[in-house]
C-alpha cells in the first residue's frame, strides 16, 4: 500500500470537476507509457522460521536501516519511525514500503520494457538478500502465510493501519487476514485517453480471474492445505463490499473517469491526515467530505492529496489511479514478477492484441464474468467457462500477448524480444498446472506433509 509523505501546499478541492480531472491528467501518448511493477514478500527469521517483528536486532526496522546504509535509501519516517525507503536518484519512483504484517514490498519505478522490470526485481533481491542474511533473515514469494496464525504476525506501527485494523471487521469476514497475511504482485500500466483508458479497463478487469488463476500460489493456511489454490483472493470476497469486487458498472454504457469518480466518492473513507496526524474517519464518505459533512471533521474541506490518499484505498480488481493497477496476482517467485507485467505488456501496449483481447470478452456478461471471480480462487485454469475452462481462455490470452510482445520488439542484451519473460506462462497453460497444484504436489509427495520445507525450498 501506498505510503504517505507529507505534502505542502495541496490545493483544496473545489469541485467534483477536480477529481475529474486528476485522473484525465494521466493521459500519455503511446512513447511515454511505462510498466510499473510491485511486489511484496514475506521476512522470516531463518533460524526458526518465526515472522519478523518491526523492533529487535533482527527485525524489519534493522532490515530498512541496513539497506539504507549499505545502498543508499532513504529512509521515510512517521514521527521518528522509519516507516518506508524511497531511491533519492529516482524521482518517479522506486521505493520500499511495508504492508500491515511485514510485507516487503518494492514499488518499482515506472520502466520502459519488462527486461528493466525484471533487472529491477533482480537487484532488489539481491540488495534484501544481502542485508537480510547478515541479519539471518530470508524471504518467501508466495500469496498468503502458509504457517503462522493471525495472532503469531506482528504489527507494522504505520498509523493508517490501526484506522483499519479497527475498522476491517466491522464490514467483513476477512480483512484481517487479506492485511496481515497476504502478498500480491501488481503491474501499472498506462492509458491514452479516456476511450483507451475504458477498452483496457474492460480487458484487464474481466481476465483478472484468469490472472489469478495463473499466479494462483497460495494454497497452505497454518500449517496445511486450505482447499484453495489462490487463498490470497478468496479472502478478497469478504473483505469489504464497497470497495472490492469486478465493478460491473466498468462494462455500462457511459464509463469514464467521471463514473469512476462518482464510484469513489461513496467508497468509505479511512483516514484523513492532518498536520502529521491521522484523524479517523472510517465510514464517512469522501461525497460527504466535499460538501463540508464529514462527521469527524464539520466544516473541513478536502485537499487534493486527500483524495490521492483515499483511491489508494479502494481496492477492485482493477484500480484507477493515474494509470491502471492490475490486482489479480498472488504473491510469487522472480519468474512470476518477471511473467505478469509481460502478460498485460503483452496485451494492452499493443493495438492489434488489445483488439483480440477485447474480442475475446467483449461478449461475457456480467454473471459470466462474477462466476469466473467466484470459482477460480479453488478452482484455478479448471474453473469451467461455457463450453470449456477458464485454461481455454487462458492459452488463447497467453497466445495474444505473445504476438503484442513480439511486435513490440523490445529487446535486451542478449537479442530477446519480451517474449522471454513469457515462458513460464506459455509452460503453464501448455501443462494447465498451476504453481499451487505444484506446490501441493510437493507438500503431499516430497514434503510428507512438512510445511517447513516451503520455506527452505521456496526462499529467493
Amino acid at each position: 500500500m501506498s505510503t504517505r509523505e507529507d505534502i505542502l501546499d495541496s490545493p483544496l478541492i473545489e469541485s467534483r470537476d477536480a477529481l475529474v480531472a486528476d485522473f484525465e491528467a494521466g493521459c500519455k501518448p503511446k512513447d511515454r507509457w511505462r510498466i510499473g511493477t510491485e511486489h511484496e514478500k514475506l521476512g522470516f527469521h531463518m533460524a526458526d522460521l518465526t515472522p519478523l517483528a518491526y523492533d529487535g536486532p533482527d527485525g524489519v526496522r534493522a532490515l530498512l536501516e541496513g539497506l539504507s546504509e549499505r545502498f543508499g535509501w532513504e529512509p521515510i519516517r512517521e514521527g521518528e519511525t522509519v516507516i518506508a525507503l524511497k531511491q533519492p536518484d529516482c524521482p518517479l519512483g522506486g521505493s520500499i514500503t511495508l504492508e500491515p504484517g511485514g510485507q516487503f514490498e518494492l514499488s518499482g519505478a515506472p520502466l520502459e520494457t519488462v527486461h528493466q522490470t525484471c533487472t529491477e526485481a533482480s537487484g532488489h533481491l539481491k540488495q534484501v538478500r544481502e542485508v537480510g542474511e547478515a541479519l539471518g533473515i530470508a524471504f518467501l514469494g508466495i500469496g498468503f502465510s502458509p504457517k503462522w496464525t493471525l495472532e503469531e504476525t506482528p504489527g507494522m506501527p504505520k498509523s493508517r493501519y490501526r484506522i483499519m485494523r479497527r475498522y476491517m471487521p466491522e464490514v467483513g469476514g476477512h480483512g484481517l487476514d487479506m492485511m496481515y497475511r497476504t502478498c500480491t504482485i501488481q503491474v501499472n500500466l498506462d492509458f491514452a485517453d479516456e476511450a483507451d483508458m475504458v477498452k483496457k479497463f474492460r480487458v484487464s478487469l474481466a481476465l483478472q480471474p484468469m490472472v489469478t488463476a495463473l499466479f494462483a500460489n497460495s494454497p497452505f493456511k497454518e500449517g496445511r492445505p486450505n482447499g484453495f489454490l489462490s487463498y490470497r483472493s478468496e479472502l478478497w470476497r469478504d473483505t469489504d463490499p464497497d470497495r472490492t469486487g469486478m465493478l460491473p458498472f466498468v462494462f455500462e454504457d457511459g464509463m469514464g473517469f467521471e463514473r469512476y469518480v462518482d464510484y469513489a466518492l461513496d467508497v468509505p473513507m479511512y483516514f484523513v491526515v492532518r498536520d502529521g496526524r491521522y484523524v479517523d474517519v472510517a465510514g464517512g464518505s469522501f461525497r460527504e467530505f466535499l460538501e463540508g459533512k464529514l462527521k469527524a471533521l464539520p466544516g473541513e474541506r478536502p485537499q487534493m492529496a486527500d483524495w490521492s490518499d483515499h483511491v489508494t484505498t479502494l481496492f477492485p480488481e482493477v484500480r484507477l489511479k493515474r494509470f491502471l493497477e492490475m490486482r489479480g496476482a498472488d504473491g510469487g517467485p522472480w519468474s512470476g514478477i518477471c511473467a505478469l507485467p509481460a502478460l498485460w505488456a503483452g496485451l494492452l501496449y499493443d493495438a492489434a492484441a488489445l483488439d483480440a483481447a477485447w474480442d475475446l470478452v467483449k461478449d461475457w456478461t456480467a454473471e459470466e464474468r462474477q462466476e469466473l471471480r467466484d470459482t477460480t480462487p479453488r478452482l484455478g485454469l479448471k474453473a469451467p467457462f461455457r463450453d470449456g475452462t477458464l485454461l481455454d481462455v487462458a492459452r488463447r490470452a497467453v497466445a495474444i500477448a505473445a504476438d503484442g510482445l513480439k511486435a513490440r520488439d523490445r529487446r535486451d542484451a542478449m537479442g530477446d524480444d519480451e517474449r522471454v519473460h513469457l515462458r513460464t506462462l506459455e509452460a503453464m497453460v501448455a501443462d494447465g498446472r498451476t504453481p499451487a497444484d505444484r506446490l501441493l504436489e510437493q507438500y503431499e509427495r516430497d514434503w510428507n506433509g512438512d510445511i517447513d520445507r516451503v520455506f527452505r525450498d521456496h526462499a529467493f
